[in-house]
């Protein structure tokens, strides 16, 4: 039994109580509607009747009053009264002596009771409204309908700057405005349609020291009266502060770690990161790479402990007052003496020199810690691979609703510096592997622009991989005997380090074959022979190696020399794949005779501006065999440009040719490649291509053809006669003399005795002997025969032999090749200075 002084009559506030009177002698005087409906039995009934009477068994009256305490104070019960329907039902009681209503005429008793069942749950309920504003674990809070305070519990926001007294208060009144509003809005919310609100996630700043704030997760529910009348919003406050700064911190690490190893670029993943972390985290952000990195070497420090830094990206407010990117300075990075190699955390600006509070080094702040204007709190974090210091990390925390860096910030940055240096120490590494790549690659084509007496050319090439800068296209621009030249296009299928290992074989063969001058039919031929015989797409060796960290979890595998994504980087040993244009323009004649192997034709500006293809019947590709290639021949007009180049200055990657040579076509006439200096027209052709990855490489070869005047040229026909050699003698000095050449008289006139004499001795007639004045002096006797002459040492008793030889050490050099009527010896000199 329970006693039911004070203000214990909370049991007994539901509504519609039951009350009844009872007099002094425990005769029922008064009785209640609410009394007749809780036992259906009326005021007539039972009124003048003893209580006991109201019992389901009056006998146990005794041990209804047993449960009285002593003494004249309320007290409460339960009994068991019968209902009017015949049954029982069970009723909480309390009992109010009436001894203070005397004076009025009242005496007895006053009994109000309803049905235990429903004394249990306002016990209930009450427990529970009492235990939750005990709690200490969370906070408590019942707004009336104006959002004004009414009550909490002792948890509710106990922080810098909340009042000792919050009744009547609004949040507004001591949160920072913006924390208020939002709050203000959601329970708003819940009392206008007493939908409830779960899990609601607010910062919450006070007016006093919005540094200092928290994170609270709110949930709130409506409280209305029995009749539906609105009482206000009760709502509970959790601090998820560490948790939610915990789930800010993961967020900011896979956010970093998405963004490194994106690129091999060191500036680009520096801003990347920079981007990644302001403003999530820090206010400014400034990120210093050492130099090395960008040439691919080894970072050492000085003796002194510096490295010259390269400040590569910065982001944030007041960063006007760092270094701008591209920077370079010489410098010591900021490690904590207590842990070398590791952080340094400024908690706060007024609180240095703590090692508890973070790894300050002294009474005085930090020279980089200040460097941003109104700094509160600041960290800075080396970058680090293995024992390999690549760079440095300094961020700063400016705003004043900020709070300062912790120990966990300190942790976090430690872990995305570190990735951050696998990522620079796989573009410090890829760089090194990249400029190796490239440079050899530029030794393996020539040089862009090339001057000959018979043309002048200008080139460019564009590999499909901007940052692997290797591919298989190539030109090139090869001398020929008697001022000729061939003009060369090629494409060998594929990508990377293999492509252009490829191409540089294929190069080397066409030289070497140019060297014997045959037509470019013929040239093509013993190319395609020398293909199929050569395992040109050879895989690449096993255990090539790939940019360090590529297997280490959450870093993607980084492209490199030698790797690609094309399916021609992965074909087998027997697979190869590539087209070849040959021409040999012929500046005497004005004549230029192409082969095609699978490459498209090559376009022609004549000396009115008119542009056309050459009309060709392209061969298959090399490696192909079993098929011929066809020669075509056009007359080039004098100052007319032709242009060579591979598919894709043609294709842009959507396969139409026909309007990708007509696009060609029209810049070519836009560019006026005429009059215009070559190497602007090959850069303004391709200036339209994509900025972005092209889809295939593209090479343009451009060149403006020039012509031997005939004063530079002579040609006699000879007979084999051992007699006409002092004519062919004299034939040459008389020119010579014309070309005011005499300086070379007597080297001339002994190498035309000696091939004028072995055409003579071993060749027949008729016999052509021809001069040909451009930067040097060539001299040709062609005969019938097809035999090629053999240089040897000829020995001491030997009578013959010597001729060959002697041509060699008199002239530059001396070649043979041959023609459709048999074949040509020449020779070349060096023109004498120009006095």
């Amino acid at each position: 039994m329970r006693s039911a002084k004070g203000e214990d009559g909370y049991t007994f506030a539901a509504h519609d109580t039951a009350a009844a009177v009872v007099d002094g002698t425990g005769t029922l005087v008064a009785w209640t509607s609410a009394a007749e409906r809780m036992v259906a039995r009326p005021a007539e009934e039972v009124c003048g009747h003893p209580v006991a009477e109201l019992l389901a068994d009056p006998a146990r009256l005794g041990e209804v009053l047993a449960q009285r305490p002593s003494g004249p104070e309320p007290w409460e019960g339960r009994a068991v009264l019968r209902h009017g329907s015949g049954g029982e039902v069970e009723v909480g009681f309390r009992v109010l002596p009436l001894g203070r209503a005397a004076a009025c005429g009242v005496s007895g008793y006053l009994v109000v009771g309803a049905p235990g069942e429903q004394i249990t749950r306002l016990r209930q309920d009450h427990a529970l409204a009492v235990g939750l504003f005990q709690q200490n674990r969370f906070g408590l809070a019942v707004f009336d309908t104006g959002l004004r305070l009414v009550r909490t519990n002792t948890p509710l926001l106990p922080y810098t700057g909340i009042p000792a007294d919050l009744r009547g208060h609004r949040l507004g009144d001591f949160l920072w405005a913006r924390d208020a509003e939002a709050l203000d809005e959601r329970l708003a919310q819940v009392i206008a349609t007493g939908d409830p609100l779960l899990g609601f996630t607010t910062p919450a700043r006070t007016l006093h020291d919005p540094r200092s704030g928290v994170i609270l997760r709110v949930s709130a529910f409506r409280l209305q009266e029995p009749d539906g009348r609105c009482l206000g919003v009760a709502a509970t406050f959790s601090d998820v502060t560490a948790e939610h700064r915990i789930h800010e911190r993961i967020e900011v690490l896979h956010r970093a770690t998405s963004v490194l190893g994106g690129s091999l670029s060191a500036q680009a993943t520096s801003e990347d990161l920079a981007g990644a972390l302001v403003p999530s985290l820090a206010d400014a952000i400034a990120v210093d790479v050492t130099e090395p990195v960008f040439t691919g070497g080894e970072p050492v420090p000085d003796r002194r402990e510096r490295l010259a830094l390269r400040r590569t990206a910065v982001a944030g407010e007041g960063t006007a007052a760092l270094r701008t990117p591209g920077t370079v300075h010489t410098g010591a990075v900021p490690t904590s003496p207590s842990r070398p190699g590791r952080g340094v955390l400024v908690p706060d600006l007024g609180l240095l020199g703590e090692e508890g509070a973070g790894g300050g080094t002294g009474p005085g702040p930090p020279d980089w810690s200040t460097a941003v204007p109104g700094t509160r709190s600041a960290i800075s974090v080396p970058m680090c691979a293995g024992n390999t210091l690549l760079g440095n990390l300094m961020l700063w925390r400016t705003a004043p609703t900020r709070p300062a860096f912790e120990k966990g910030d300190l942790h976090l940055l430690e872990e995305i510096a570190a990735r951050a240096a696998l990522a620079l120490d796989n573009v410090r590494r890829y760089t090194r592997e990249h400029l190796a790549a490239v440079s050899l690659q530029r030794s393996l084509l020539p040089p862009a622009t090339a001057d000959t007496a018979a043309v002048r050319t200008a080139s460019v090439y564009l590999p499909a991989d901007p940052i692997g800068g290797v591919s298989g296209d190539w030109y090139d621009v090869i001398p020929l005997s008697s001022a000729r030249v061939a003009l060369v296009v090629g494409d060998v299928v594929g990508h990377g380090l293999r492509a252009t290992a490829s191409m540089a074989r294929l190069r080397t063969a066409v030289r070497t074959l140019a060297d014997l001058d045959p037509d470019p039919d013929e040239l093509l031929t013993h190319l395609d022979d020398l293909v199929l015989q050569l395992p040109l797409g050879a895989p690449e060796p096993a255990g090539a190696q790939q940019p360090v960290g590529a297997e280490q979890p959450g870093v993607p595998t980084l492209p490199g020399p030698g790797l690609s994504g094309d399916s021609s980087a992965q074909s087998g040993p027997d697979t190869f794949a590539a087209t070849c244009l040959y021409a040999v323009y012929d500046p005497v004649s004005g004549r230029c005779s192409m082969a095609s192997a699978g490459h498209p034709p090559p376009a022609v500006v004549d000396a009115d501006g008119t542009v056309t293809f050459v009309a060709m019947n392209p061969g298959p590709p090399l490696g192909v065999g079993g098929l011929p290639f066809e020669k075509s021949v056009i007359d080039v007009t004098p100052g007319g440009v032709l242009a060579l180049y591979t598919d894709g200055l043609i294709e842009r990657g959507e396969g139409d040719v026909d309007e990708g040579m007509e696009q060609l076509q029209k810049r070519l006439v836009q560019t006026d490649a005429l009059h215009r200096p070559l190497h602007d027209v090959a850069r303004e052709i391709v200036a339209g291509l994509p900025p972005t990855r092209l889809p295939d490489d593209v090479t343009l070869l451009v060149a403006r053809t020039r012509r031997v005047p005939e004063r530079d040229t002579a040609t006699w026909a000879l007979e084999a006669d051992p007699a006409v050699v002092a004519r062919a003698r004299e034939l040459v000095m008389r020119q010579l003399t014309a070309w005011e050449l005499d300086l070379l008289s007597f080297t001339t006139e002994l190498v035309v005795s000696e091939l004028v004499t072995n055409a003579i001795r071993h060749a027949g007639g008729p016999i052509e002997l021809r001069m040909i004045r451009t930067d040097v002096l060539t001299c040709e006797v062609s005969d019938p025969s097809s035999t090629q002459p053999r240089m040897r040492r000829a020995r001491d008793t030997d009578e013959g032999g010597r001729g060959l030889y002697l041509v060699a050490q008199l002239t530059t050099r001396w070649g043979s090749r041959y023609t459709r009527g048999g074949k040509t010896i020449w020779a070349e000199q060096a023109l004498p200075p120009m006095l």
